[in-house]
């Protein structure tokens, strides 16, 4: 009797902690007039998108990453290489893009209670028109390399976000 309540508890406890820690959605929708091949790390890692496409990621709890889009791509049998924000020559990348690439950085909340950062940077450059948002906080929108929703140098922290956990975030380039 006294394991089959010991297993309940655990049971609860872990059911609990997962219902706290669930994943978040991310949709990425090309509005450019050509194809962009978006990447993600350390989820994702690309696809090729055609105008009005859109790419579905799940980003699990407790996961820090960046999304970009990649332009004038060519790849046969999962590589090749872009104009911008190539990743070591993957389709599917493991890297971040090389510079210059327009940002939207993240990091998931890992538990009940905890919150979700976000932010888009050009630090690095900029190479596309974005806009990323979560479904219960600010939309950023950047355009230009001047943005001034963006982080613009390193330790720029007055442009992170914050949501709710368990939210889902849309990236839209050439918004």
């Amino acid at each position: 009797m006294a394991s089959t309540s010991l297993s309940s508890v655990l049971f609860l406890l872990l059911a609990t902690y997962a219902a706290g820690a669930s994943a978040a959605i991310f949709t990425v929708k090309n509005n450019c007039s050509y194809t962009v091949w978006p990447a993600a790390i350390p989820v994702g890692g690309g696809t090729q998108l055609d105008p009005g496409q859109a790419w579905t990621v799940e980003v699990p709890a407790g996961t820090t990453g960046r999304f970009w889009g990649r332009t004038n791509c060519s790849f046969s049998g999962g590589s090749g290489h872009c104009d911008t924000g190539d990743c070591a020559g993957a389709l599917n990348c493991t890297v971040s893009g090389q510079p210059a690439t327009t940002l939207a950085e993240f990091s998931i909340g890992g538990g009940a209670g905890t919150r979700d950062f976000y932010d888009m940077s050009v630090i690095d450059g900029y190479n596309l028109p974005m806009a990323f948002s979560c479904s219960t906080g600010v939309g950023l929108v950047c355009t230009s390399p001047t943005c001034p929703t963006a982080c613009l140098f390193v330790n720029d922290d007055c442009r992170t976000h914050a949501c709710s956990s368990n939210s889902n975030y849309q990236v839209t380039f050439c918004p």
